[in-house]
């Protein structure tokens, strides 16, 4: 029965068409996120603490860009800055279940007759177009043709097997649910794509080789399979990453265990809701089961999110139970966090996490400038080598976050997008230039001071204390302009020049009159005292260069220049 069966024309059929559904996949998944990716992280950043409005904002993010993997990735950075919760967090990762299946329901339409004419617009519009943005749509479509046709060929390569007996066979074995949900987690884990095996399984029901109950148990077990690509993605990664792709493990696993024994219902459900076989017969059938498939998808991850989405916060503390912080080292304080890689097919975000990394550099940065107070008008020489030691991991984190932006400027970036990185390198560059001021010219003449034994008054050090404030307060108002795009703290920021500027006056001047009637610190003091001032005054400057470079791109991309 099953001699004729060509096995050279079914598997580089079967093989060939799966390559080229999961490169079209790829093209079309690059080219929505380049095309898609500051509309992402607008989309994302614009959450509640609703979350019902957080599984919308999953939803519609992933099903632009066909990737829960890049909603992941920017909740990750969300979270590490302090703009989300984790239990914010649970309900876009569920809105991401949903936004999926997006791809099944495209797929469940005939759509292997448009492949060709869209392989051929898309192509035509990627290679002709002059526009940036449109090539990266004629790329879209282009991908999305190579989808349909590479499930035109496999469908095609796959007919003979509807009479090859021992493919019946096989197929009969996965009768029972848990064995089906079980090939397809193995299968969605080895090819890496959920949206592959759902792909495959919609092929096999039209071809009437696989039973309705048979194809939802596989694409049942296609949502655990795909948490072994979250896994791999993670390894290595920060925790708050980890623990997103355990909220993703945690919520498909729990759907799955939940639905495996209610597959008949769920297939009837189906069924009575697109009863295409029950008004043609056997061609009814086999043409509605694509749609059947992709409704028990849909259901299957709406119903999961309805159940889980009043248990957030206990899925989020349960999370961050199973996977607690790590404490950084003394050694290594500013370990890269953020700068991933797997993010520069996304400019957008790969340029957001920049942005975080540079908010840790920064706050690293502030904080050595504040401790600095203690040790630039002390006594103390082991303040002063602690001080100093501080600098090294500035310099360390500087030099990644300047090669990972030389890795993204290698990316297609738009012109706003291209400002932006010009900007992230002037501000990694600026804050490395405060931690060797401190770091450098302050231990310098802090110790400088003490060998001279000169000392200094009561009432400058007080003054002083009071400059070290306003210099402090203007760094961190640059840094949180920067990182929330507040043009009111910038210039904010700009505007505290004078008042800065009269208290160094201020200070100096009193120092000076005091030398004559001997009440002062002495020349030496005097010295010092001046030069601490210009040491910060400097600090201060570059704070005020940074909050300029804020308006500036501000009004860069307000004139669309």
């Amino acid at each position: 029965m099953g001699t004729g069966l060509n096995h050279f024309d079914l598997w580089t059929g079967l093989f060939g068409g799966l390559a080229l559904f999961l490169f079209g996949m790829d093209l079309m998944t690059r080219a929505l996120k380049r095309a898609a990716g500051d509309h992402m992280k607008e989309l994302l950043g614009k959450f509640t603490r609703n979350r019902i409005v957080g599984v919308g904002m999953g939803a519609l993010v992933t099903g632009m860009v066909n990737s829960s993997s890049v909603t992941t990735v920017i909740l990750v950075g969300f979270i590490s800055a302090g703009l989300m919760s984790m239990a914010q967090s649970v309900s876009v990762i569920m809105g991401a279940n949903i936004g999926s299946t997006v791809t099944a329901q495209i797929l469940a339409f005939n759509v292997t007759r448009f492949a060709l004419p869209m392989i051929t617009a898309g192509f035509l519009l990627s290679f002709l177009s002059r526009a940036e943005n449109w090539r990266e749509y004629g790329r879209i479509v282009l991908g999305m043709g190579l989808v349909f046709f590479g499930m035109g060929v496999m469908s095609t390569a796959m007919a003979p097997l509807r009479s090859y007996e021992p493919f019946i066979d096989f197929i009969a074995t996965l009768s029972h649910p848990l064995a089906a949900a079980l090939v397809g987690a193995a299968f969605t884990a080895v090819i890496q794509s959920s949206a592959a095996t759902t792909g495959i399984v919609i092929v096999l029901a039209g071809q009437n080789l696989i039973g309705l109950e048979t194809a939802i148990a596989v694409a049942l077990g296609a949502n655990i399979g795909t948490c072994a690509t979250a896994g791999l993605a993670v390894i290595g990664k920060p925790r708050e990453a980890v623990r997103a792709a355990l909220v993703h493990v945690l919520f498909n696993v729990a759907g799955v265990l939940i639905w495996i024994g209610l597959i008949g219902e769920l297939a009837d459900l189906v069924r009575s809701i697109s009863p295409g076989a029950q008004v043609l017969g056997a061609a009814g059938a086999n043409a509605e089961a694509p749609r059947q498939i992709a409704n028990a998808h849909t259901i299957f991850n709406v119903a999961n999110t309805l159940i889980f989405i009043g248990f957030t916060p206990q899925i989020a503390r349960l999370v961050e139970w199973m996977v607690p912080d790590r404490p950084l080292s003394d050694e290594a304080p500013l370990t890269p966090k953020f700068l991933d890689d797997n993010l520069l097919s996304t400019p957008a975000i790969a340029l957001q996490n920049a942005r975080h990394e540079i908010g840790r550099m920064g706050d690293y940065v502030h904080d050595m400038l504040l401790r600095s107070q203690s040790a630039a008008l002390g006594e103390s020489r082991r303040e002063l080598d602690d001080l100093e030691a501080l600098d090294r991991p500035v310099d360390e984190l500087h030099r990644a976050i300047i090669a990972y932006l030389g890795r993204v400027s290698l990316t297609s970036l738009s012109a706003e997008q291209a400002r932006i990185l010009m900007q992230l390198v002037e501000i990694a560059n600026d804050l490395e230039h405060v931690a060797d001021r401190v770091a450098s010219d302050i231990v310098t003449s802090a110790r400088k001071r003490i060998d001279e034994r000169a000392t200094i008054r009561a009432d400058s050090i007080e003054h002083i204390n009071t400059f070290y404030a306003e210099v402090a307060r203007a760094l961190s108002g640059a840094l949180a302009a920067v990182m929330t795009h507040d043009r009111n703290a910038a210039a904010g920021v700009r505007g505290m020049k004078r008042g800065v500027s009269q208290i160094a006056r201020a200070i100096e001047r009193d120092s000076f009159l005091q030398l004559p009637a001997g009440k002062g610190p002495g020349v030496h003091g005097y010295v010092r005292e001046v030069e601490l001032l210009e040491i910060l005054d400097g600090v201060f400057k570059i704070a005020r260069r940074i909050a300029r470079s804020e308006l500036h791109l501000a009004d860069a991309i307000a004139a669309g220049d």
